[in-house]
């Protein structure tokens, strides 16, 4: 038996023990199945899809950007960034979306990216507020880390960084926003 399965045998692995109604270290198979869908999930991989679409029809993403004054940036986002507020609609889910640019690289300044975003974009991280009730836990925010062609960034271990990001955890995206939870996990100024 290998050392350690992928998250997708693991969860399938789950799914199929859940019949069983087996009770491991005091937790149902259920409760370990909803803490691994945590953050990353089939789901939460398929509404950053959907997220990503909605983006691109208002101009947030894609070839079509609607820019911003881009301001010197900090780990671990970037060495220029450029955030936009704005609301847009998933489904049926009507909700306010934060959208960071990330840029970097050779030669990236405040001008260059000025001049040429595509040239320097690394990354675009959201925030998007999602129904009531998604993540009471965390004031419904759907976290999510792109590439900039739409694709999902992966941390060190693999995890697609896609919907409860690192929930539970003492670095990440939600515990680095727990700092500001009273600004409702938002830094910066609130539009």
């Amino acid at each position: 038996m290998k050392k350690f399965m992928s998250f997708r045998k693991a969860l399938a692995a789950t799914a199929a023990i859940a019949a069983t109604g087996v009770v491991l270290t005091g937790l149902t198979i259920g409760d370990a199945r909803s803490q691994m869908k945590a953050c990353c999930d089939d789901g939460a991989v398929k509404y950053s899809q959907d997220l990503w679409a909605a983006m691109a029809k208002t101009g947030l993403v894609g070839k079509s950007l609607k820019a911003d004054k881009p301001y010197k940036g900090m780990a671990p986002h970037g060495a220029i960034l450029e955030t936009i507020t704005s609301e847009v609609t998933v489904g049926s889910q009507k909700g306010k979306v934060i959208v960071k640019r990330n840029y970097g690289g050779e030669g990236v300044s405040i001008d260059s990216v000025s001049k040429d975003r595509g040239k320097f974009l690394k990354a675009v991280t959201v925030m998007f507020k999602r129904e009531k009730g998604y993540d009471a836990d965390n004031n419904d925010w759907f976290w999510v880390k792109y590439k900039a062609d739409g694709s999902l960034h992966t941390n060190p271990k693999g995890m697609m960084l896609a919907g409860r990001v690192m929930k539970g955890a003492d670095k990440g995206c939600i515990a680095c926003h727990a700092g500001v939870k009273d600004k409702d996990y938002i830094f910066g100024k609130q539009n």
